[in-house]
């Protein structure tokens, strides 16, 4: 019979050593993000896949705060982050440090996740944007190009933060295994 685990049996680290880890190069941007139940589960994604930072800008949300907390459940202690107010002074800062940007958003010329080859040798800044706008039109100048995820429904997306599961889980592959 198959028995759910507890927690004591998953092997989890503390904070601190979590912290030592070594992290994933990837750095979440998130543009404009307005609900704070969506940059929590953002927090706590990234905490689960290693990723290395977020940098929440424009009105995006910032810890701390109660709503934000309730998705995140720590994971804004255990995850680096920063706030800039302007997307285009973040996006060129992570130019000058080398990282490959890509927007998260249904474009001209997006490739689609599945096909998109994720180097090993490589930094990302991955950009997520609004929940109604998506990514702004600043922002979208500074990526070397866009992933999108592959849908079949009659919604023409996914909520950003589902959306930025599916791409943190497809990293972390390329990157962990």
């Amino acid at each position: 019979m198959t028995k759910k685990l507890k927690l004591e049996a998953l092997n989890r680290v503390d904070l601190e050593t979590f912290r030592l880890l070594k992290k994933n190069p990837i750095t979440l941007v998130l543009d404009n993000i307005r609900s704070m139940h969506n940059v929590g589960a953002f927090f706590r994604t990234a905490d689960a896949f290693l990723v290395e930072k977020i940098l929440l800008t424009g009105i995006t949300p910032r810890p701390p705060h109660r709503e934000i907390h309730k998705a995140a459940l720590g994971a804004t202690e255990s995850v680096e982050w920063s706030y800039s107010e302007n997307i285009v002074s973040a996006l060129e800062c992570l130019k000058r440090e080398n990282y490959k940007i890509l927007g998260i958003e249904q474009a001209t010329r997006s490739v689609f996740l599945q096909k998109y080859v994720i180097s090993a040798d490589q930094k990302y800044a991955l950009v997520f944007g609004n929940e109604v706008e998506g990514i702004s039109e600043n922002a979208l100048e500074f990526c070397d190009g866009c992933i999108e995820i592959a849908q079949s429904g009659t919604k023409h997306s996914l909520n950003v933060s589902v959306c930025g599961g599916i791409v943190m889980w497809e990293f972390y592959k390329a990157f962990s295994f």
